[in-house]
């Protein structure tokens, strides 16, 4: 099963690359999202694993070979084509986003909606927590604006009690400066290539030398649940 999980990776990595997702043979003409969905789910119920293969973007590629794809479906039959129906029946049309990034490493992210690409709402949210990778750049703005009010909005609510912002200024100011100060241009150092492993409400990303940020999602917004 562990492998069978790195296969669901791949397909979450493909289906939310954006313009990635419709990148197929050049052969073929181009699909939108919702064409491409249908077509990968059909693939993979089907057993067509160079069909479906071939609609997986770059990047998923690269997280598994074809060869272990293949494996992974012939192995998992059953869990295969649940998961192929509940893509043929999604519960709303495919979300369509591309991230561009500015040269120092501000992300801004755009959304395809009737036909054009639009800007999304982050870009006037300094601090907005809309993705996990959004929320980790919006910590660090907070941090370095000693910005403690808008640093407890990531704190998920289980560790909320008996803390306040007056509470996390006295210890990341005090004892505990030293070390968010590591840890938080270790993150900005990382954000340009970080990769975040994400399943469902979860997320996690790796930084510096063996440093882990883990996420979680409340409410629509990502929070940081743990940060070693």
């Amino acid at each position: 099963m562990h492998g069978f999980s790195r296969w669901l990776r791949a397909l979450a990595l493909a289906l939310t690359l954006g313009g990635s997702i419709a990148a197929c043979s050049n052969h073929e003409p181009a699909r939108g999202p919702k064409e491409t969905l249908d077509a990968y789910a059909r693939a993979v119920s089907d057993g067509q694993i160079d069909a479906a293969y071939a609609l997986l973007s770059d990047e998923a590629k690269k997280s598994i070979p074809r060869e272990a794809f293949g494996r992974m479906i012939r192995e998992n039959p059953d869990e295969v084509r649940e998961i192929a129906r509940a893509l043929l029946r999604p519960a709303g049309p495919p979300l369509v986003t591309a991230t561009v990034t500015a040269p120092g490493g501000q992300s801004l992210l755009m959304v395809y909606e009737n036909g054009s690409w639009r800007v999304d709402g982050s870009a006037i949210d300094l601090y907005s927590q809309a993705s996990p990778e959004i929320a980790i750049r919006s910590f660090i703005r907070a941090y370095d604006n000693r910005r403690y009010d808008v640093l407890m909005r990531f704190v998920p609510e289980p560790k909320r009690e008996g803390l306040d912002g007056k509470k996390l200024k006295k210890a990341w100011e005090g004892e505990q400066k030293a070390e968010m100060d590591r840890i938080t241009q270790a993150l900005a150092a990382a954000m340009p290539t970080a990769r975040f492993e994400r399943t469902g409400d979860r997320a996690t990303m790796a930084y510096g030398a063996g440093g882990t940020v883990e996420l979680v999602r409340e409410q629509g917004h990502w929070k940081i649940e743990e940060l070693k």
